[in-house]
C-alpha cells in the first residue's frame, strides 16, 4: 500500500471512530469541544509531517483550522520571534541570534524532536558513472570559489561534460544543514551561473530528473517519493560508504547527512487548549505517521519523554 494509501486509511478509522463515538451518546467525554486557530510555518522539509499530523487532528476537531505554511526554517523563526504563530517548523537548531529574538519579544519556547531525516545527494538517472560521492568531492563541488565546472573536475575519468548544479535557497534549514556538514560552514555556497537555487523542492527534482550532467541534494523523503525519476548517491564519509535509507538514518551512520526534525512550540500558547492538545497529538501520533510521510520515528520512550516535559 502506498503512503496516501496509508493516509486513507487511517483518516477512514479515524471518522469511523468518531461515527461509533456519536452514536453511542453523542460525546466522547474527553472534555469540552475545541476551537480556534492553530497557525504554523518554517521548514518545508518538516511540512509533510507536520500537514499529515494536522489533518488527522482536523478529523478528531473540525472546529480547530491548523494552518501550515512552509516558508523556510528561517522565515519560520522570524514570525515566530514576532509571535506571529504558535509553532514554527525547523529542520536545523534555532540559531543564537532567532532564540535572541524571541527573547527580546518575551517568547519563551520548547524544542521538540519529532523525526529524523536524511540529506540526499541525486542525479539523473542517465548518468551510468557515479557510484559514490566522497564528502570532499562534494565539498569541491559546493564550496565557495569551486573551480568544478566539469564532472572530470571532480573525479578523474568522469566525463568532461559541464555540470549543473541545483541547491535549495538560503531560507531553507537544509540549505544551512548542508553548507555546515559539507562546507563547514553555514551558508558557505559557491554562487555561480552553473548553480540553481530554488525554495521548491519539487523544482529541483524536476531540474536533476530532467538534465543527465545535474546534481542536487534534498530531503530523503523527497527522493522517496521521486525515485522513479533520480538516481541516489550513496556518500563515503572517509570511514564507509553509505546509503541513505530508515536504517541508517535512525542509527547515525549516514553521517554527516543525516539530522533530527524539530517543532517549536511557543510556550505561552500552550495555555490555549487547542495548541496544548494539538501538541500532545503530534507527539502521540508522530511515531506511526514518521514512516508514512518518509520519516524515520524516535524511539517510542522519547515521545513519551517530551509529552512529560509539557505538564
Amino acid at each position: 500500500m502506498n503512503k496516501l494509501g496509508k493516509r486513507l486509511m487511517t483518516l477512514t478509522v479515524i471518522a469511523l471512530v468518531l461515527t461509533l463515538l456519536s452514536a453511542c451518546g453523542g460525546k466522547d467525554n474527553s472534555g469540552p469541544a475545541l476551537s480556534g486557530t492553530i497557525n504554523i510555518d518554517g521548514s518545508s522539509t518538516v511540512f509533510p509531517m507536520t500537514e499529515a499530523i494536522a489533518e488527522e487532528f482536523n478529523a478528531a476537531h473540525k472546529d480547530v483550522r491548523v494552518s501550515v505554511g512552509t516558508s523556510g526554517t528561517g522565515s519560520g523563526f522570524k514570525r515566530f520571534a514576532r509571535g506571529e504563530i504558535e509553532l514554527s517548523n525547523a529542520s536545523r537548531p534555532i540559531k543564537e541570534e532567532e532564540a535572541q529574538d524571541a527573547k527580546n519579544n518575551g517568547i519563551e519556547y520548547q524544542e521538540l524532536t519529532v523525526a529524523y531525516d536524511g540529506l540526499a545527494i541525486v542525479v539523473n538517472k542517465e548518468n551510468d558513472w557515479v557510484d559514490k560521492l566522497t564528502v570532499d568531492e562534494l565539498k569541491k563541488i559546493y564550496e565557495p570559489d569551486s573551480k568544478v565546472k566539469t564532472w572530470a573536475d571532480v573525479r578523474a575519468g568522469w566525463p568532461a561534460t559541464e555540470l549543473r548544479i541545483y541547491s535549495p535557497g538560503s531560507e531553507h534549514g537544509t540549505f544551512d544543514y548542508f553548507t555546515e556538514a559539507i562546507n563547514g560552514e553555514t551558508k558557505a555556497m559557491r554562487n555561480d551561473k552553473q548553480i540553481t537555487f530554488s525554495a521548491d523542492t519539487n523544482a529541483i527534482v524536476q531540474g536533476v530528473s530532467g538534465d543527465s550532467t545535474a546534481i542536487g541534494y534534498f530531503g530523503y523523503s523527497f527522493f522517496e517519493e521521486n525515485q522513479d525519476k533520480l538516481k541516489l548517491v550513496p556518500v563515503d564519509n572517509g570511514t564507509a560508504t553509505v546509503t541513505p535509507s530508515p536504517e541508517t538514518v535512525k542509527d547515525g551512520s549516514y553521517s554527516p547527512l543525516s539530522r533530527p526534525l524539530l517543532v517549536y512550540v511557543d510556550k505561552a500558547k500552550l495555555s490555549k487548549p487547542e495548541v496544548k492538545a494539538f501538541v500532545e497529538f503530534y507527539l502521540e501520533n508522530a511515531g506511526a505517521i514518521a514512516p508514512d510521510v518518509g520519516y524515520v520515528p524516535l524511539p517510542d520512550e522519547k515521545y513519551t519523554e517530551q509529552l512529560e516535559q509539557l505538564k
